[in-house]
């Protein structure tokens, strides 16, 4: 199988290795990112899965594109399918998520802390009776504190935001425009495509003039909780959850032979590794509604990525 499982490039400068993603910082502000097939979860990479990273770029890309009239982006070109150049940001300490239904299986989701009882939460009051994936009256923004150490992210109010100096109130109030506009264009185009656009995550940056600048990706499968539209009247009634992109196969199958935190992760079977590989690749086509092409012209993923960063190799 044709994976991307290492990008470390030596011609090129300042290397850093994300989970998924490496980057390199050039010495005129500019930052280049690599999007592995790595796939990443219980604080490991678990295995890669063919053409994911070229299926996080493009899908991005198409996002990119579709919202830069309303807020400022980090990218600057796509010089290979798995890559994209952008500006070097620093990166608020906030996270954003934007939720449209109250869903979610984590420890700071909606769902999670109302079933455990709570009503005011985020800066939010929720009302008694709300069922499970329920629809929002509109779109919140749920922050949590960026735990940049490794730690556990903290849910935060608006007022906590701005009280602890994690942002100025003006950051805070263009952040979360920029934010909830984003989300509603997110849903208006998935809508289109026959799906709805649950939640997201958003990361944001400023740049040397303090302008707030969208970072990282945005709505891709990773980044986003999607439902097949036609499946959800039908499953909200009965209680279920509706159809997604489920990508979830290895890490159950994981969790299902040991301990993922303490043990020896397994090999895993290839005809899993090629159906999560399938399920990123069908959500691409359907998310962007373009036919998802991959590359087989040469060697290697890693020998294309380095003949289409060659122009860079110079600016050590």
């Amino acid at each position: 199988m044709r994976v991307l499982t290492d990008a470390f490039i030596p011609e090129l400068p300042n290397h850093y290795r994300g989970k998924v993603r490496e980057n390199y910082d050039l010495p005129d502000g500019r930052r280049i990112i690599i999007a592995t097939d790595r796939l990443s979860a219980f604080d490991r990479i678990l295995t890669s899965i063919p053409d994911k990273g070229q299926v996080l770029t493009q899908t991005a890309r198409y996002w990119f594109e579709a919202t830069g009239d309303i807020c400022p982006n980090h990218v600057l070109t796509y010089p290979d399918p798995n890559v994209v150049v952008g500006k070097r940001l620093d990166i608020l300490p906030v996270e954003i998520v934007v939720r449209g239904y109250l869903a979610g299986t984590t420890g700071t989701s909606l769902l999670t802390l109302y079933k455990k009882g709570e009503r005011a939460m985020y800066g939010l009051h929720l009302p008694d009776g709300l069922k499970d994936n329920q629809v929002l009256p509109e779109p919140v923004i749920t922050p949590t504190s960026k735990a940049f150490d490794g730690g556990h992210d903290e849910p935060l109010t608006p007022k906590e935001v701005v009280d602890r100096g994690l942002l100025t109130a003006e950051q805070w109030e263009t952040l979360s425009r920029y934010a909830l506009a984003l989300f509603a264009r997110g849903q208006e185009l998935a809508e289109k495509h026959g799906l709805i656009l649950v939640d997201t995550k958003y990361e944001f940056g400023t740049d040397a003039d303090g302008n707030i600048i969208l970072a990282d990706e945005i709505h891709t499968p990773d980044s986003s909780r999607y439902w097949i539209a036609d499946s959800y009247r039908e499953a909200f009634e009965k209680g279920t959850r509706p159809k997604s992109f489920d990508k979830d196969f290895i890490r159950a199958w994981v969790v299902e032979r040991c301990d993922p935190y303490k043990d020896e992760i397994p090999p895993i079977p290839p005809e899993l590794i090629e159906e999560t590989a399938r399920v990123y690749r069908s959500a691409y086509e359907t998310i962007t509604g373009n036919t998802f092409v991959a590359d087989t012209g040469s060697a290697t993923v890693l020998d294309r990525v380095r003949k289409n960063l060659e122009p860079y190799f110079s600016t050590r």
